[in-house]
Order: C-alpha cells, then structure tokens, then sequence
C-alpha cells in the first residue's frame, strides 16, 4: 500500500469519527417534549429519550435537576409534580445540552378515536368564526401521524404548537372545542393530543397483549398486527403506545361507527381497551370520556332493531361497569345524510361538562336523563330517571321517541307524560306492557331533555336478542 493511499485511507477513518462520534453520542428527548408542550400538572412528571450507552443525562425543570445514566441507548427521569403554570424552560444535557422553551404545565387530554374525532375546525360549523377566535396561547396541540404498524412503537414524528388561526384549522374540532371550553373555566394551560384515525374499529386501538387475555375476544386472537389501520393492534402500536407514559389527565373518546355491527361484542371490546390503556399509562383508572354515536341514516317511521342502538347501548354500559367512565350524549346533534355531523362545538362542551364535573368536582350537571327504574302498573309503565334533579322536560311539544311491547315483544309507539321526574309510558295497542324503548333507532327522534337542557340517554327495559345480540 503506497503512502498516498494510507493516507487517503488514515484521513477518511478521521473523518468519520468525528462526524459519527457526536451523533452516537448526542443527548436527544422523545418528540413528545418539544417546545410548546404542556406537562400534566399535580402529577409526576416522566421525561425520557436517547443517548449513548452510559452517558450521564441530566434534566433541569423549575427548580429540579436529576441525572440518570442511559442504558441500552435509552434514558428516563421522573420530575416531582408542579403545579400549574408558565411559561418554563427545560434543559436536557449530556454531552449536548437542549433547551426547550415555552413550556407550559396544566391539563393534558388524548382525543382519540375515528373520524368524528379526526374531523377537522376546518370541516366543522362556522369554521371561519371560529379559526379566527382561536389564538390562545393556554392551549396547546399536538398531532400524531396516522398510520399502523405490526409492532409497538416508541417515538413518533410530533411536535407541540400554539393553538392558533395558523394551527388549529386542521385540528380535531371535538378537541378543540373541549380543550377551549376547559381553558375558559379552568383557567389553567390545556394541552390537546390529537390521535385519531377514520374509519377504525376499537381492536385496532386495543394492545395484542390484552386481546390475547380475553378468550370472548377469540376472533381476533392470533391475527397479527400489520399496516392496515382496520387490523387489531395496528393503531395501537403506532398511534398509543408511542405516548406512553406521558403526563395526561385523561383521554376523550369519539368511535363506535366501525363496530356497530358487532354492537353486542363491543360491550367486551371497548372496556377492555380502556382497562388496557390505564394499566399501561400506569396512573390508575384515569377519566375516560366518550362520546355517544350521533343519529345517522333516514329516520324510519315504524319501531325495530337497530344496530346503532345496540351500540349505543354498550356505550353506556361502560359507563355503569367501569369507573370514571362518563359519555356526552348528542342525540340532537345527528345528519341523516352525513355520517359526520359538522355541530362539533356543543359535543366539545358536553365532554368538558363532564371533566369539570368528574375530574375537578365543579357542581355541574353533566349529563342528560338515564333511566333509574321501571314500574308496570295495569297498562302504563312508570319510568323514573337519574340526573334529572330539576325535573324533565320535553322540547318542542309532546314527548316522543318512546315505545312500548307486551308479552308478544312487538314495540308499537307510545304515549309519554311527564311527571315530575317519572315518565308515564302507555299504548291503547298494548293492554299488559312488559317493556320500553326509548330512542331505539338509527337515527332517534326523541326531545326528552333535563332542566339543564342535555339530552336523555337512549334506553330499553328489555334484553331482547337484537341485531348483534346472540339469540
């Protein structure tokens, strides 16, 4: 080998270390700290990222500075809580030193689910008013990018903005709505992370690891995750995993379309995904709020089954079967041609009901009529009804949406009064009532409403099997 070419050979090697030196080297938080963000305040604080093998990170956050080594190229710290406020800097260093600005701590929400939750201020009503309203530097927003992977991930391609006219357009409009409804009465820095995808069923949002332990969930064991946002665990692993442990007060839920026609499944389905989110955000059963399915599809003059009904109904059942579990109902909000409502703002502020009255015991009703008890005596039926403490009220003339079956299970329409806080049910056709409906369609035509002017939850007395249900 002549000198020359050692040469070459020696000042090539040189050069390469040194640009692959500070890179292998270099001190990097996960996407999800950025400038901007919000932490979740009167919480711990998990903060983490990458860096060599070995090297001494430290992380410097109002007041706190705590060193860890990384191992496997992987680092993590947890900050003691604080309380709410902003802005602050933090500094990551290493061997390089970051410094995020502009951070905010207050209260952080996932809004996930399919495309009423992906649908855009930009898609929604009155969509110039309300961009141009939107500069509120106590409200943040973050988009993860939609996609699905085969296995769990752990960083994604995000970064938190300032919510804005130059921002908020292409943001979740339910999040929004919520985020600047809770910014108003809270008055506390909001943080809003938006992951959501259109036309997913609620597998796709659910781990491997829980599908696999529940043997009710058996279609769905052993199908691997892949690509596809329809498969079990894809979305999970590119659009949930990748948050966690990040800070967050709760989660605010919009999906149910893709699985209404295995509406009684749901029932296992849905609450298993919420289980299999808290125990790995590891905060304990942290809020979940849901949004029941608008009315969609041309309303039916006759009373039957209704898979979107059935739906519905499971909704509410992990209302019942699960802790601080609470549903926004919109049964005024639906669009028989449109299976995306664009009435966002009021489902923003009935899920914000919700947080104020369950997350932060503000002395808010938050919820419509739900049916407490059923009494038959002779040919009516007594109904009494939960959240309905200043009495019921019909909107727009007589009560409608109720029906009424005997022992021959037919529903015919009935008639309804109110009474105090009881709703009297009957039918001339139906001499030896057994049970009622109320708002089982598709699409309900109902106006049963509290004094707080939220709508009723849609309800039967019955177990009857139904579209989905096993006979």
């Amino acid at each position: 080998m002549n000198v020359r070419r050692l040469f070459r050979i020696t000042f090539a090697l040189m050069i390469a270390t040194i640009v692959a030196a500070p890179a292998a080297a270099e001190v990097k938080p996960n996407a999800l700290f950025s400038d901007n963000a919000v932490l979740q305040r009167e919480m711990k604080i998990p903060v983490w990222g990458t860096a060599a093998d070995g090297e001494n990170v430290t992380v410097k956050f109002e007041g706190q500075e705590i060193s860890t080594s990384a191992k496997g190229g992987k680092w993590k710290v947890e900050l003691a809580p604080v309380k709410a406020g902003g802005p602050y800097k933090m500094t990551i260093g290493g061997t390089n030193t970051i410094e995020l600005k502009n951070i905010m701590v207050g209260e952080v929400w996932i809004a996930s689910g399919q495309s009423n939750m992906q649908w855009s201020v930009r898609q929604s009503d009155k969509p110039d008013e309300t961009i141009a309203a939107s500069a509120n530097p106590m409200i943040r927003l973050l988009t993860v990018p939609r996609r699905a992977t085969p296995t769990p991930q752990t960083e994604v391609e995000a970064n938190w903005v300032e919510c804005g006219p130059g921002t908020v357009g292409d943001f979740s409009a339910v999040a929004y709505f919520f985020g600047a409804d809770l910014a108003r009465h809270l008055k506390v820095p909001i943080g809003l992370i938006s992951t959501n995808y259109g036309g997913t069923p609620a597998e796709a949002w659910t781990s491997q690891e829980a599908i696999a332990a529940d043997p009710t969930l058996k279609a769905y064991h052993g199908v691997a995750a892949n690509d596809k946002p329809n498969s079990p665990s894809g979305l999970y692993n590119a659009m949930i995993n990748p948050l966690i442990p990040y800070g967050i007060r709760g989660a605010i839920w919009y999906q149910g379309e893709s699985n209404a026609g295995r509406a009684f499944e749901y029932r296992t389905l849905f609450t298993t995904m919420i289980k299999d989110w808290r125990a790995r955000w590891g905060e304990g059963d942290f809020p979940f709020l849901l949004v029941q399915l608008a009315p969609y599809t041309p309303i039916k003059p006759e009373p039957g089954e209704s898979d979107w009904a059935e739906l519905r109904e499971a909704q509410m059942l992990a209302t019942k079967t699960l802790p601080n579990v609470g549903m926004a109902v919109i049964t005024d909000l639906g669009d028989e041609k449109d299976i995306h409502p664009k009435w966002k703002q009021p489902v923003g502020h009935r899920l914000a009901l919700a947080a104020r009255a369950m997350v932060h015991s503000e002395p808010v009703e938050h919820c419509g009529p739900v049916l407490a008890s059923k009494t038959v005596e002779g040919d009516k039926v007594i109904l009494t009804f939960e959240h309905a403490k200043g009495g019921l009220t019909a909107k727009n003339g007589a009560l409608t949406g109720f029906t009424v079956a005997g022992e021959d299970r037919k529903f015919v329409r009935a008639m309804a009064e109110i009474e105090g806080n009881k709703i009297i049910v009957s039918s001339p056709d139906v001499k030896k009532p057994v049970a009622v409906r109320f708002g089982w369609a598709n699409y309900p035509v109902v106006n049963l409403y509290n004094k707080d002017e939220l709508p009723a939850t849609p309800f039967r007395t019955d177990n009857f099997p139904g579209v989905t249900q096993p006979k």
